[in-house]
């Protein structure tokens, strides 16, 4: 038991560093080609494959560990493990990039999506503007960031875990 026990935990970090570092890459790669605040949506795409992808292969690779068997319950483990390092990393990687390399990365961001709610609602009023930028800026930070990172982890981790374990998952029973 402390073996699968520690093989589990070995996946879950080995893969939880991979996908972690692999976002950490492509948010260095957004910024280098200048595209931080006006991302096209090819980005989500390759984000949500990269975590398909290695969060798969967690489980796969932790299914492997245990001859070939794999139950929900450690596929939804094993997964939700993978996110969570994952995010942790994407939560530490943010807080030094709005700290140290962007500073004014959530007033430029507000600026930015303030300016595309303009562009798309032109009648608003003065007093519906004050009222949505507040808000803005109170749902900007690191805090609140590191918050939702952590959450659409965890949340992205789970449905890919359970639509994975639901595929690979075979019981000694079968």
């Amino acid at each position: 038991m402390e073996t699968q026990k520690s093989s589990s935990n070995q996946i879950m970090l080995n893969y939880g560093l991979m996908l972690g570092l692999a976002g950490v890459l492509l948010s260095v790669i957004i910024f280098a080609v200048g595209k931080t605040y006006d991302q096209h949506w090819s980005v989500s795409v390759i984000s949500v494959l990269i975590s398909v992808t290695i969060i798969v292969l967690g489980i796969k690779k932790f299914k492997e560990s245990k001859e070939g068997y794999l139950s929900l319950s450690d596929a939804l483990k094993i997964g939700l493990g993978i996110a969570l390092i994952g995010g942790i990393i994407s939560v530490i990687y943010t807080f030094i990039f709005t700290s140290y390399i962007e500073p004014d990365y959530f007033k430029n961001m507000g600026d930015v999506q303030f300016q595309k709610m303009l562009e798309q609602n032109p009648t608003m009023s003065d007093e519906q503007l004050d009222a949505i930028n507040e808000s803005m800026k109170k749902f900007s930070g690191p805090g609140i960031t590191s918050a939702f990172i952590i959450i659409w982890s965890l949340f992205s981790g789970f449905i890919i875990s359970l639509i994975g374990g639901a595929i690979m998952k075979k019981s000694k029973e079968e």
